[in-house]
């Protein structure tokens, strides 16, 4: 494509086709890629010597299974400890956007509630960790009695080695712009621009899916908690009860207002009409208004429902 032209003109043509793709930009200056990173000892050791016997005894080839012996047999406060590493996982998955890998994309409004959010999550992850290897001798201890025949004291390193095996960090990285793509040969820049622009439109349809999504759901669960249930007596009168209303079902509405009010990286109207709505409905209206006030309560509801209405259609359309 680029064999025949100048030398000058072939570096405008590139620096053309190489700045093509806009919401690259928009994705690196309105976020960044983060990923949480922890490591725990699973206590898990596969027995030869067990799975062997069964497989002999089953006559069964030696590939067709294996006994892993759970080293700790389920210990409470170990078992606390690499579950709370789900907690972190799915607590990741809410709070930001799918990316590559281990890598997620965070928006940059949401740096400091996140970076608070981890500091929490990691103080929270250390504790359930000293709590653990403060009762590893014990544990040890009473093991030889639980494994039985099974116990081997070598299986067990000393509590130093195991601490050393807990650990959560957390990485930020920019977005990459794909500057390496200056480097390469020119006749396969264009094949490279038109990979790279897949990837990066697939990933932000991810996004503005994942943000519909987010909206909806909030919305939908607003809804429901400012409606009422009808239930049927004892002495056979129909009885109204106010549903529940829950401070994170509010909070977290607000919060994606705010933070989609600056993160719309398409600047996709439906999506912004939305949250100016819900900004709207809930102005003015605190969790104690919509408990104590049947009227409140039905008005943000009637508002919610009427965005719900006019949203829902227009999602697949807008991206």
């Amino acid at each position: 494509m680029f064999r025949h032209l100048s030398k000058r003109k072939l570096e405008i043509q590139m620096e053309t086709v190489l700045k093509k793709p806009q919401h690259i930009i928009s994705l690196a200056t309105a976020g960044l890629l983060v990923n949480v990173d922890i490591h725990v000892w699973t206590a898990t050791k596969q027995n030869r010597d067990i799975s062997d016997e069964i497989t002999t005894t089953k006559k069964a080839s030696k590939e067709s299974g294996r006994f892993i012996e759970h080293l700790l047999a389920n210990d409470p406060d170990h078992k606390r400890v690499v579950n709370y590493r789900q907690t972190v996982y799915n607590w990741m998955k809410r709070r930001t956007y799918s990316w590559s890998g281990a890598q997620e994309y965070l928006p940059q409004i949401d740096l400091p509630k996140f970076d608070k959010e981890f500091k929490n999550h990691k103080l929270a992850f250390e504790e359930l960790v000293e709590a653990f290897t403060s009762k590893y001798p014990s544990i040890v201890s009473n093991m030889a009695f639980v494994q039985g025949d099974m116990f081997d004291r070598s299986n067990y390193p000393d509590v130093n080695y195991i601490s050393s095996k807990f650990s959560i960090n957390m990485y930020t990285s920019e977005v990459p712009l794909g500057d390496h793509r200056c480097a390469i040969a020119r006749d396969l820049a264009d094949d490279l621009f038109e990979n790279y622009s897949k990837q990066t439109s697939s990933i932000i349809e991810r996004v503005m899916v994942k943000q519909s999504e987010q909206l909806i759901n909030v919305m939908t669960s607003l809804s429901h908690c400012c409606g009422v249930e009808e239930t049927l007596g004892k002495d056979g009168e129909t009885k109204i009860k106010k549903r529940k209303i829950y401070d994170t079902t509010v909070s977290r509405a607000l919060e994606l207002c705010d933070t989609f009010k600056s993160f719309n990286l398409t600047n996709n109207l439906a999506l912004e009409e939305a949250r100016q709505s819900l900004e709207a409905a809930l102005r003015g209206v605190n969790l104690e208004m919509l408990r104590e006030s049947d009227a409140v309560r039905e008005n943000v509801k009637d508002s919610i429902d009427d965005i719900l209405s006019k949203f829902r259609p227009v999602i697949g359309e807008s991206f």
